[in-house]
């Protein structure tokens, strides 16, 4: 093992969200699938951005339209930091 360590990997999406993000009006932030796939530092840190991003959302950090994502069918797709409690 590598020691991945999911817990680690949703705390480092957190702050790549609001890097990459767009802040809204309710403290959220957005970016689309695509914008955080292609980014440079994100393919330098996940191992696995869309199984990261699935544990965010079950964990009710992030939420997206979707149940999975796919890049290419789902480039569009809007990715939201919830906001923090």
């Amino acid at each position: 093992m590598s020691g991945y360590s999911v817990d680690h990997e949703v705390k480092q999406l957190v702050t790549e969200l609001k890097r990459i993000g767009e802040e809204q009006q309710d403290g959220t932030y957005t970016t689309k699938f695509i914008t955080l796939f292609k980014d440079e530092r994100c393919e330098q840190i996940f191992e696995s951005l869309v199984g990261t991003l699935k544990a965010a959302k079950k964990r009710g950090i992030v939420h997206f339209a979707t149940e999975f994502l796919l890049q290419g069918a789902h480039d569009d797709v809007i990715i939201t930091l919830l906001k923090e409690n």
